[in-house]
């Protein structure tokens, strides 16, 4: 609290209740996110659930956002001050690409990225506006190594605190309400039977689908699918084509196959 007030923060701030939350402001949540390697790149996912406090907002919120044609960004916690930091993400790397008439590296991108989230750490410190993104892309050859076969690269998943520390994920990442429950199933699923990157994309899909409704089962700030209502998960593809959405028919009918 001391800290708060000395820089400026406390007095901004609404009262904060003994667990943690502004009284009389509730803040909307979005979670869970996750991101996985296969065969061909990285799948990114996420449920479609928004809650405030144990109210559903919104079923159809969309979690899962492109930012460039090569990256794309899932949120978890405060959909307000995520879209935010999306919509600057995005206007920073176009404003680089036509001033210097050429990409912004992956490191800048990375780097512009974990300032935007430092530069919430107020709101999250007043626990109203926390922010944990997971940023994917897919890394051609040539920036992979020279030894590298011409044509080919490998997708790269990136994680951060709210603190804007940066972290980088060999095989896979989830964060939001629901990530402790499937963060050990998928190490298993990992280590123990078939390696995500050995996957292709059909077997990825499933096993994300699998573990949004094993989230979903026991967090109820996740949402889970419903084929009456056509709510499903959202899932997007990052590879060397670029960025693409797997469709709600083609999800439909990897559910029903399951």
């Amino acid at each position: 609290l001391s800290l708060l007030k000395e820089r400026g923060h406390l007095a901004q701030a609404p009262p904060v209740g003994p667990g943690g939350e502004a009284e009389g402001f509730a803040t909307t949540e979005g979670t869970t996110i996750l991101a996985l390697r296969f065969r061909d790149g990285v799948l990114v996912a996420g449920d479609r659930r928004a809650t405030m406090g144990n109210t559903v907002v919104y079923d159809r919120a969309d979690k899962v956002l492109s930012i460039d044609d090569c990256s794309v960004m899932a949120l978890s916690g405060s959909p307000a001050n995520a879209y935010e930091i999306a919509r600057m993400l995005e206007i920073s790397f176009q404003h680089y690409r036509r001033s210097q008439l050429q990409e912004m590296s992956l490191d800048g991108k990375l780097r512009t990225l974990s300032r935007l989230v430092r530069e919430n750490l107020p709101m999250a410190m007043q626990g109203i506006g926390a922010v944990v993104p997971i940023y994917a892309t897919y890394e051609a050859a040539r920036t992979v190594g020279d030894d590298a076969p011409e044509g080919e690269g490998e997708g790269k998943i990136y994680f951060y605190d709210i603190l804007g520390a940066q972290f980088e994920s060999v095989d896979f990442c989830t964060t939001g309400s629901g990530s402790p429950i499937i963060r050990g199933a998928l190490y298993y699923q990992n280590r123990w039977e078939q390696p995500f990157v050995e996957r292709d994309e059909a077997q990825a899909l499933l096993l994300v689908l699998k573990m949004l409704e094993t989230a979903a089962e026991f967090d109820t700030a996740t949402g889970g699918f419903s084929a009456t209502a056509a709510i499903y998960p959202q899932v997007m593809r990052v590879t060397r084509d670029g960025i693409s959405d797997i469709d709600d028919e083609t999800v439909g009918q990897t559910y029903r196959a399951a």
